[in-house]
């Protein structure tokens, strides 16, 4: 507990007013909050609340701010580097009824929404529009969420990440102060690019309470296939030689040969147990079939096998249902064991250099980490399935994960395509962007948050 208990209780007694019946203590409500998907041990909150409204955001964030409570925005808790965990307590505001879709300009392919409105729920909205949202990182996370860490997933390689798909923002800074970054127009040269600071900032400069978004018109045609392949470097190589032709694939995942397995098994599956390629073309009949004959083509001269092909929409669903259960189907793997999922991106040209050694590495050490991957843009993850009693195998895997970060970094590459800073990966950003940029950093945290009570202990080392 950050708070001293009589602050904490006097707060939570205001905060109880302020929003009836949607205040709460109880030890499962809190515990709920403090933690993600990852394998970052519970942190939680003092105090949750569920406000409705950009105003009432205002208000609880005006009161923490007397009291000197942190404040930790909570969306659906899908995230993967801790960045929910309260780690020195506080108020932990949970957007999930903030989950109104407030607009829809079909003519000008844009929307508003809430935070909480999740990626799922505003397609389903979408749907009889002609429209829809096309970043997918799998979970059906918040949008807020989504926003906060820059997510992207299986449709960045075509479509761009979160980064490119916010047009603006509504935030509640950390005095009380509601801003509202960007606009409608599909681009500005006024001013500095605040919409662009807020993306990504995880909470630690404000609260994200309105995001207005990007949408696309439906694909007249749609295809989805899997290909197997002789060995990863074949498969590697295929998305990378895809890339350079300007095949405009909509999707392209690669699943490694433990993690076909483990799809098999967990989903009823029967893949053959080998490297393999997911792909999604989006376009015309006759430019969708073009795009499968160029492909088919680069997969065959890389040892690829036969296309399986999915069309109907219930095909594609299940299709790419097994590929977002992939971190599950490897915990199944090895009953009772935890998860800890990292990831990192690199050039295109340096991708399959950076997969091959990092699955020796995987196959020295003993562990069992199959290797998934957004590889259109050069990013892949790994899924470290750990016994949670044993921690010589959680400090190998930490080695690992060094490594794979070290090779990444020294090829141009970053930490982490997609899952985030958070606080699991802080160690390596001095590296990655030099002292003098995360001073600067540290600079608009401070003027922006002077206090440090936005989701402290996230992205940015402790200053000295």
């Amino acid at each position: 507990m950050n708070l001293p208990l009589e602050a904490a209780t006097t707060l939570a007694d205001e905060l109880e007013a302020l929003l009836p019946g949607r205040c709460s203590t109880a030890p499962s409500v809190l515990e709920q909050h403090g933690k993600d998907e990852s394998y970052h041990a519970v942190a939680p909150p003092d105090i949750v609340v569920f406000p409705e409204s950009t105003e009432e955001v205002q208000q609880v964030v005006v009161l923490c701010r007397r009291y000197g409570s942190p404040v930790i925005p909570f969306g659906t808790g899908t995230s993967l580097e801790g960045h929910v965990q309260a780690l020195r307590g506080g108020v932990c505001i949970d957007v999930s009824k903030m989950d109104r879709i407030l607009e829809v300009n079909a003519d000008d392919l844009d929307c508003l929404v809430q935070p909480g409105v999740t990626r799922k729920r505003l397609n389903t909205h979408l749907r009889d529009t002609g429209l829809f949202f096309p970043i997918d990182p799998g979970a059906d996370a918040s949008l807020g969420g989504m926003a906060a860490t820059r997510a992207s997933g299986t449709n960045a390689v075509r479509y761009g990440t979160m980064r490119e798909n916010v047009l603006g923002l509504t935030v509640v800074l950390a005095d009380g102060r509601i801003i509202q970054t960007g606009g409608r127009a599909k681009k500005s040269a006024a001013g500095y690019d605040l919409t662009r600071l807020f993306v990504g900032s995880e909470g630690t400069l404000g609260v994200i309470t309105g995001i207005r978004l990007r949408l696309y018109g439906t694909p007249e045609a749609i295809s989805s296939a899997v290909c197997p392949f002789d060995t990863l470097a074949g498969a590697v190589d295929t998305v990378i030689r895809a890339i350079q032709f300007g095949i405009p694939v909509a999707r392209i995942e690669l699943l490694d040969e433990v993690q076909m397995d483990a799809v098999n098994r967990y989903s009823g599956y029967d893949y053959p147990v080998s490297p393999t390629l997911f792909f999604e073309f989006h376009g015309s009949q006759d430019g969708v079939r073009e795009q499968v004959e160029t492909t088919k083509a680069l997969a065959a001269e890389n040892g690829g096998g036969e296309f399986r092909w999915a069309n109907l929409p219930e095909e594609r669903a299940r299709l790419w249902q097994a590929r977002h259960d992939a971190y599950y189907a490897s915990l199944a793997l090895r009953p009772g064991s935890k998860g800890w999922a990292t990831d990192v991106c690199v050039p295109i040209s340096s991708l399959t250099e950076c997969i091959l050694q990092t699955r020796a590495d995987i196959d020295a050490s003993g562990l069992i980490a199959p290797i998934v991957g957004h590889v259109g843009d050069g990013n892949f993850h790994l899924a470290f399935v750990l016994d949670p009693d044993d921690p010589q195998e959680l400090a190998r895997a930490q080695a690992l994960n060094d490594r794979m970060v070290e090779r990444a970094q020294q090829m141009g590459g970053t930490c982490t395509g997609e899952h985030g800073v958070g606080y699991g990966k802080i160690e390596y950003m001095d590296k990655e962007h030099g002292q003098e940029a995360v001073q600067v950093m540290h600079l608009i945290k401070n003027a922006l948050d002077p206090d440090n009570l936005m989701n402290p202990g996230k992205i940015l080392p402790d200053e000295a």
